[in-house]
């Protein structure tokens, strides 16, 4: 299938065919369809399966036929994300996607001046795209108001969960009008996040693509089991071997993440850190830095984490291993994306044998043993 038979608007295909994109990922070809209808949608996929595309490119071919009906003022689109790094992400996504239209768009998150985000809001703009700790702030203070809202996504539910959101989205859910097309999208689908649902979506469509999908089975999956002591002499051995390449590291924690590249700087091996401590304007750097090929090595934390999103990043490491099996899902699908090659390495101590098997358990595949090097 082509995006060109999903039926999407001129202005919109010709924005995604000069990103070289030709064919939909599964779960585009599900949602995209879906979503134009204007059901609402229970998605339950990974990072890394192209969903932005999936709830992104409906609610703009909406906004453009509405503009052909009315002219009603007021932010008609929001969408509801975890961190600053994915707020970033999906604006830059929807900013290709609306490059032929008149649909306006911006984005707001905490951690910066609110200023210019207070400026851009009273210019007027269509799509919101937001964390919840900022747009919480600036609806107290009268700088934006959601009533003529009549798309809302909510991205990445569990991770919402995970850091703690869930008492803002109660309190942004009753602000949001009852008659609204309502997109939801979570990794995984833990007993709160159906109690969610359950009060948030009407006759909701269900779309799943599960962990052990091509775009897992596509990634390399390999296990070191090394002592905890010695992980950072195996972690310099193999950024040694693979001099060429761009290498993501995920550590459990900001302390140890600015550690290994204290560790990494100290051997000679240029890297960068980026995770909850940093500075919106230092996390921007980095990963620009990253991007670009700048920095060759980004050692990150979870959370930090999700703004990464490189089509050709061949190599990630988990010097640690999480605590949650659908986390390590989260992480290899950095790497493998847009049909490229991908290898996921994992450290593993004696103590993390236990998360080892319960990956294992959730995706269905052996991680490869590897030998340590002599």
């Amino acid at each position: 299938m082509t995006f060109k038979e999903l039926n999407i608007a001129e202005p919109i295909l010709k924005a995604i065919e000069e990103k070289g994109y030709i064919s939909p990922t599964p779960i585009q070809e599900k949602a995209i369809p879906v979503a134009l209808a204007e059901k609402d949608i229970l998605g339950c996929a990974q990072t890394g399966t192209g969903k932005t595309a999936s709830f992104a490119i409906p609610i703009i071919q909406h906004l453009l036929v509405e503009s052909g009906r009315n002219s009603r003022q007021g932010i008609k689109a929001l969408i509801l994300t975890p961190t600053r790094e994915l707020a970033l992400q999906i604006n830059e996504c929807i900013s290709d996607y609306t490059k032929y239209t008149k649909v306006c768009h911006g984005v707001i998150f905490g951690g910066v001046n609110q200023r210019p985000q207070v400026d851009m809001l009273r210019k007027g703009i269509d799509i919101l795209i937001a964390t919840p700790g900022r747009l919480l702030d600036l609806m107290n203070q009268k700088h934006l108001s959601l009533d003529k809202i009549q798309y809302f996504v909510l991205d990445e539910a569990d991770r919402m969960l995970d850091m703690g959101f869930i008492h803002d989205i109660k309190r942004i859910l009753p602000k949001l009008p009852k008659n609204k097309q309502t997109l939801f999208f979570s990794a995984t689908m833990p007993d709160s996040i159906v109690a969610l649902t359950n009060s948030l979506l009407k006759k909701p469509v269900k779309i799943s693509i599960t962990p052990d999908s091509p775009t897992v089975d596509a990634i390399k999956q390999v296990v070191y089991f090394v002592e905890k002591k010695e992980k950072s002499h195996l972690l310099i051995s193999i950024l040694q071997e693979n001099v060429e390449q761009s290498v993501l590291i995920f550590s459990r924690t900001k302390h140890n993440a600015d550690r290994i590249v204290r560790t990494l700087v100290k051997a000679g091996i240029g890297s960068q850190a980026i995770h909850g401590n940093k500075s919106q304007s230092a996390r921007q750097t980095a990963l620009c830095n990253f991007k670009s090929g700048k920095t060759r090595v980004m050692v990150a934390t979870d959370i930090a984490s999700r703004g990464i999103d490189i089509n050709e990043l061949p190599l990630v490491i988990n010097y640690d291993l999480p605590d949650v099996p659908e986390t390590y899902v989260h992480r290899i699908g950095r790497t493998g994306r847009a049909g490229n090659a991908g290898t996921a390495l994992t450290f593993c101590s004696q103590e993390e044998r236990k998360l080892v098997n319960d990956i294992q358990k959730l995706t269905g595949k052996k991680l490869c043993r590897a030998e340590l090097p002599v």
